[in-house]
């Protein structure tokens, strides 16, 4: 349950085992059952989930930031502006809960058999069996500072995932 965001560091005493999925993507070990029998299911409803994105270091945080604050700066904005806009997307180093390695972003790993929306809905609505929450609904925003991310889904265990999935809270809230 720990809470990290654009105000809350990853804690300097965060340490993490990881566990490496098929596809080269880590996880933290703690995660790893329930995520896989969170896919299994998914699978079995005739889906193809796979994790994108997990576990990023500090450095890897960065190289994102900065990739995003130059798309929006190529594409024209100012240097305030494409930094404001890249912070809605992307956080800084240190301020990733993907840095825990208790997020993944998701998508379908074969998009002509079912859409990332499909993926991503079927999350949205069973994540919580699973001790994930749908992170950054866009009804969210203003609390939790991140623009709606279908894609992406937290580790908080099963008992806090209920609650919050249920009673449509943000961790922030919780």
């Amino acid at each position: 349950l720990t809470l990290v965001n654009r105000t809350n560091p990853v804690p300097p005493d965060w340490t993490v085992e990881l566990k490496e999925l098929s596809n080269g993507q880590k996880v933290d070990a703690r995660i790893y059952a329930d995520l896989q029998a969170m896919f299994d299911a998914c699978r079995a409803d005739g889906l193809k989930p796979m994790v994108m994105t997990s576990y990023r270091t500090y450095e890897d945080q960065q190289d994102m930031l900065v990739l995003k604050y130059r798309r929006y700066k190529n594409g024209g904005l100012s240097h305030v502006e494409a930094q404001k806009k890249a912070l809605t997307v992307a956080s800084y180093p240190g301020y990733s809960e993907h840095q825990l390695g208790l997020a993944v972003d998701v998508d379908s790993s074969d998009t002509e058999t079912c859409s990332n929306e499909s993926v991503w809905n079927w999350m949205k609505r069973h994540c919580q069996d699973y001790g994930f929450i749908w992170r950054y609904p866009g009804v969210k925003t203003e609390i939790t500072g991140i623009s709606n991310e279908d894609w992406h889904f937290r580790y908080v265990g099963r008992e806090a995932a209920k609650y919050i999935m249920e009673n449509q809270l943000c961790l922030e809230e919780y």
